[in-house]
């Protein structure tokens, strides 16, 4: 009997030793990471911004057009904080204050335009026009490139830097592309160019011009 008892002694030792060591199972925390033994706490994110305006736009120096669309914000207001389109008038609307003049202003002027009528209905807006497409401004490469089409003209670009973008076909005459701007013609020879040489040539594209490479 003395011997069985040690026995069972010695079970309920071991027993509880596993109890100890094993990890207590409880309610998950819904705010962990969900890694094995990671019980880091992690604190609320301030959501992003679900928009993203268009790179190489320079707020202090684009001119916003008819048909670009806008994301307009106001810190912590959300009946102030949305996209619009400017209509080809060049006007948009805002809640409340009416129609605004966008068009032929940067978007740091339209800015401080909301900004100032909305003083009439909150205190000390916080307000910042980002502009998420350019519809208003484009350009155009056709011909032997590996990428033809329409591109939106957000800020300065030369010819170079446009073709660049684009690439050339296989059997694209690199020295005689020509860019058309209403009725001029400008001659652009790629590897003069490439080369250092005759850079007059690499003219900063407009608005409508045509960019042909045959």
């Amino acid at each position: 009997m003395c011997m069985r008892a040690m026995w069972v002694l010695i079970f309920i030792l071991n027993g509880s030793l596993a109890m100890a060591q094993a990890p207590r199972v409880g309610k998950q925390d819904p705010t962990s990471t969900g890694k094995p033994g990671d019980q880091t706490i992690q604190a609320p994110t301030k959501p992003g911004d679900p928009t993203v305006g268009v790179l190489g736009v320079n707020p202090n120096s684009y001119i916003i057009g008819g048909e670009d669309i806008l994301f307009i914000r106001t810190w912590r207001q959300p009946d102030f904080t949305f996209n619009t389109a400017v209509r080809p008038d060049g006007k948009i609307t805002i809640p409340l204050v009416g129609e605004l003049t966008a068009g032929g202003k940067t978007p740091s002027q339209l800015e401080k335009e909301i900004s100032t009528e909305l003083t009439k209905f909150i205190q000390s807006p916080e307000v910042s026009v980002t502009v998420l497409e350019v519809r208003s401004k484009k350009y155009f490469v056709v011909g032997e490139v590996l990428r033809a089409g329409s591109f939106p003209l957000a800020g300065p670009i030369t010819v170079m830097e446009a073709l660049s973008q684009c690439g050339f076909a296989p059997f694209a005459n690199k020295k005689k592309i020509r860019v058309l701007r209403g009725t001029q013609s400008f001659l652009f020879n790629f590897e003069d160019v490439t080369r250092g040489k005759k850079m007059e040539q690499n003219i900063p594209l407009e608005n409508g011009d045509y960019v042909i490479v045959k």
